[in-house]
């Protein structure tokens, strides 16, 4: 599991900067409301699992909204350094740390009791899944929206992230 998840953590990164510089290419993408708003949520949702996965307490993490951005730079710094950490905690965990239960706090009623990896496979196809929507979004803009499918990825040789 762990082999799987360090993957697709790297095309997680690898896709969400190419959606970056898309986004940024495209005039007046970025002041789309829901193309903002959804590029806002994916990484809102990615802090929030690495979060719960490090056993972080939850409540000590800022839920922002996406006019908490004065700029798309600040939300894109987040991001990357989301990557960083996200990283850096799949190097330093082990098969049995991925195996560790957590409680998925936003699922009560039953909670939602799972393994760190498998909390970690779901993050990273939710963020698939949005970044598939804002690529729609991009085309309706008039755009040509970035292929970010792990396939490509993986025939690209598992290219870095470029995020400039």
């Amino acid at each position: 599991m762990r082999d799987i998840l360090v993957d697709l953590y790297r095309h997680q990164e690898w896709a969400d900067a190419e959606l970056w510089r898309a986004c940024e290419t495209q005039p007046n993408a970025l002041a789309d409301k829901p193309l903002w708003e959804r590029l806002h949520h994916i990484h809102l949702v990615q802090q929030a699992f690495l979060v719960i996965v490090r056993g972080d307490d939850i409540r000590t993490f800022k839920f922002s909204k996406p006019d908490d951005y004065a700029v798309p730079a600040d939300l894109k710094a987040d991001a990357r350094g989301y990557h960083a950490d996200a990283h850096r905690f799949l190097s330093e965990s082990d098969e049995q740390a991925l195996e560790r239960t957590i409680a998925v706090p936003w699922f009560q009623k039953p909670q939602l009791v799972l393994p760190v990896g498998q909390a970690l496979l779901q993050a990273a196809l939710h963020s698939q899944y949005h970044r598939g929507q804002n690529a729609t979004r991009l085309r309706e803009l008039g755009a040509t929206p970035p292929l970010t499918d792990y396939i490509f990825w993986l025939w690209k040789g598992k290219a870095a992230a470029q995020w400039t």
